[in-house]
């Protein structure tokens, strides 16, 4: 059976970018700001729909289009279900329900995908699907996101991980390169697993694991040789590369800065600067970076690019530093500034995005 057509592809991803307003708004309703578009419910899964929502949909269908069979699709829509069922005040057992089966499809996709071909980044692909389905069972059998979250992080980081090393396949990587890869590896993965059982020594040997794999990234990457191109090469090069310091960040706060320690005590500006310097200033580095090939993929239209893209990521990565500073003096009036700008950059990206794939054939046929 082939593939969905690209009418019902394209319902998913303005399903997801929903996902990603309605996300966007509960944070800044999270952040103070009462008259965003945002009820109080909304804003209490933020988190959610920010991951599961949007970011797990999305590269459920993304996976889905690259598998090219009609099951595939399963991920998306059972997470898509779920979401809209949370949104829609079902109980959220049920919701978190369709969730943990949606990421459980996932793992099925890189599953056929791996034996297929079985290789280190299918294998750290899946090692993330099977992250996302660990953090959203743990999440469904009562345990708080802060508590799991480190699960969420691990599907993301591993997903582009292994994306990014299956690129890298061009320049046949070293045994030694692949070595680091692993080790780098090996730690992330057994950190995430520690963390459940000892926060405070698992967050570090996770954290060590991350920052091997963002130096890994920054050193063997294929963007490096494509940074010296002009146009939309060079734009997805620095995207990537903002995004590796950004994940070297997080990092670093998570191996020098456990925002949950071994009595339970929670610091706000820790866990916020840990979460957001990788789910913003990395995962959607890489979206930015990743957009103008997906997107069109994805909708079957072409996208014309444009230097004006620098400027949500401009903007992205300056607020994030104000953000950051925030986080580190303590200052929530700054972190509140910072994630309204914030937004602004996300806006201003699909805005960037939607119109890089607004035909230009009217325009082309007045010009002499």
């Amino acid at each position: 059976m082939g593939a969905p057509d690209r009418l019902s592809r394209f319902l998913l991803l303005l399903i997801s970018l929903l996902f990603l307003i309605l996300g966007l708004s509960g944070g800044l309703t999270r952040l103070g700001w009462s008259w965003a578009l945002a009820s109080p419910p909304l804003a209490v899964v933020h988190g959610p729909l920010m991951i599961c929502g949007f970011l797990g949909t999305l590269i459920s269908l993304e996976r889905a289009v690259a598998l090219g069979r009609r099951w595939g699709y399963v991920a998306p829509l059972i997470t898509g279900i779920g979401v809209l069922s949370l949104l829609a005040r079902i109980p959220a057992k049920f919701a978190m329900l369709l969730i943990a089966l949606g990421s459980l499809a996932l793992v099925f996709i890189f599953a056929a995908v791996f034996r297929k071909q079985p290789a280190l980044h299918t294998a750290t692909m899946s090692l993330g699907a099977g992250a996302w389905l660990a953090g959203n069972f743990l999440w469904f059998v009562g345990i708080a996101i802060p508590q799991m979250t480190h699960w969420w992080i691990g599907f993301l980081v591993l997903t582009i991980a292994g994306e990014r090393l299956e690129l890298n396949r061009l320049l046949a990587p070293s045994r030694y390169a692949k070595s680091a890869f692993a080790v780098g590896l090996i730690l992330f993965v057994a950190g995430l697993i520690f963390t459940s059982i000892l926060p405070v020594y698992g967050d570090r040997i996770a954290g060590i694991g991350v920052l091997a794999l963002a130096l890994w990234l920054a050193r063997f990457d294929v963007a490096r040789f494509t940074v010296h191109r002009p146009g939309l090469p060079r734009f997805i090069a620095m995207c990537l590369f903002t995004g590796y310091a950004w994940l070297g960040v997080g990092a670093l706060i998570w191996v020098l800065a456990v925002p949950v320690d071994a009595a339970g005590s929670f610091s706000f500006f820790t866990y916020d600067a840990r979460l957001h310097s990788i789910f913003l200033g990395f995962v959607f580095s890489m979206i930015f970076a990743h957009a103008p090939i997906i997107f069109p993929a994805v909708v079957g239209r072409p996208l014309m690019f444009s230097s004006t893209f620098y400027a949500h990521v401009f903007l992205l990565h300056f607020s994030l530093v104000v953000r950051m500073a925030g986080d580190l003096r303590g200052s929530f009036l700054l972190v509140r500034w910072a994630g309204f700008a914030n937004v602004i950059a996300l806006v201003l990206f699909l805005l960037n995005n939607a119109h890089g794939m607004i035909p230009r054939r009217r325009v082309a046929t007045t010009s002499p």
